[in-house]
């Protein structure tokens, strides 16, 4: 198991990879993050509010050893960062640029999602009521990204997109979102599709029950079955199985019905963790989050039966200095080794940043 550094900058804070993507083409990985100012000291989340924020991604030719990092090589609305708004004052919010020239358009539709180099992003602009989504589309590995492409709005209250989309032929995929719920706050997961490149996209279903908390930031693979399994982070009641938490739903209709398949993470920590689901090459399913109780650090779990069951929790890294961590993305390298990115700390009054573990699943 090795840590490896993929941006780091002292007085800055680096975070939250599991909102904007990662992909990978063999030894070649991407993956998104954004960039403010760091303050020790300044709540949960360390970081300027006043300050503004930056939409980066982060480049690995040899298979996640080293890494370069660049302002991402998107339009952003006005300007600003991406999928950032909550933490951040009004004055430096996406939302107030979404008009005019800077709204995001509607997709041509005129690009292959099965394209060996394809790549699609998906942003948002808040959480809750009022949030609004949209993406972008890359087809040479993220070295360029066309858009902002708008969402449409689902008649939900708000629609807050973090990157999770599975590709179903040439001109179909789907992506798994979060609504608002109806009385205004975070949220429900659901599943829109396209059939004609992103044009146009209809509301499919919703993927879990109306939530007393939450359900959000889902994060899906296609067995090769075709089913689908979706990881979904949760907060609730005590007594459901604690404050928050992962469950893991399944669809064999390509998203038209879901059912709750269980609950491999019962307890994440502080205000909860999303997971990263990965598909290994030999079948099984991989997830990885962060763990926001002490010891905080990077945890995985395996499942050979798709989601079923799950086994031993195993520790990526016990090193982190606080609950400020976690929201991993992971890729499989060629050599069947995983590369588990995720924005981490090793002390509270240290700056944010983010790292990466390589390490090799056991044997199942």
């Amino acid at each position: 198991m090795e840590h490896v550094v993929v941006y780091r900058e002292r007085g800055r804070f680096a975070g939250w990879p599991a909102n904007y993507g990662m992909w990978s083409w063999g030894d070649e990985l991407v993956v998104g993050f954004t960039v403010g100012v760091f303050k020790a000291g300044a709540g949960f989340h360390a970081k300027v509010a006043t300050q503004p924020f930056v939409t980066m991604q982060a480049r690995s030719l040899d298979s996640g050893a080293t890494w370069h990092a660049q302002p991402m090589p998107c339009r952003t609305p006005g300007g600003r960062a991406l999928s950032a708004d909550e933490h951040v004052v009004d004055g430096l919010k996406v939302a107030e640029t979404l008009q005019g020239d800077d709204a995001p358009q509607p997709c041509p539709g005129d690009v292959d999602f099965t394209q060996p180099d394809f790549a699609l992003l998906c942003a948002r602009s808040g959480l809750a009521a009022g949030a609004v989504s949209w993406f972008y589309l890359s087809t040479d590995r993220c070295r360029s990204w066309r858009g902002p492409y708008a969402l449409p709005m689902f008649g939900q209250a708000g629609v807050a997109a973090r990157t999770d989309a599975v590709v179903l032929g040439s001109r179909s995929l789907l992506l798994l979102l979060t609504a608002a719920k109806p009385n205004g706050e975070e949220g429900r997961v659901f599943v829109a599709r396209t059939d004609d490149g992103g044009r146009t996209f209809r509301f499919v279903a919703w993927v879990t029950p109306a939530p007393e908390g939450y359900t959000i930031m889902p994060a899906t693979v296609r067995l090769a079955s075709g089913r689908l399994v979706t990881a979904v982070r949760c907060a609730g009641p005590l007594e459901r199985v604690g404050p928050y938490w992962i469950d893991v739903y399944a669809s064999d209709d390509e998203g038209e019905s879901w059912r709750w398949m269980g609950t491999p993470v019962r307890s994440a920590g502080a205000y909860g963790n999303p997971s990263a689901m990965t598909l290994l090459s030999d079948g099984r399913l991989c997830l990885t989050y962060g763990r926001r109780e002490a010891p905080f650090g990077i945890r995985a779990r395996l499942s050979a039966d798709g989601g079923a069951t799950w086994g031993a929790e195993i520790v990526l890294r016990a090193d982190g200095g606080d609950p400020d961590l976690g929201y991993p993305r992971t890729a499989q390298r060629s050599d069947g080794a995983l590369v588990t990115v995720y924005y981490f700390n090793d002390r509270p009054d240290g700056e944010r940043y983010i790292g990466a573990t390589i390490w090799q699943p056991p044997d199942g």
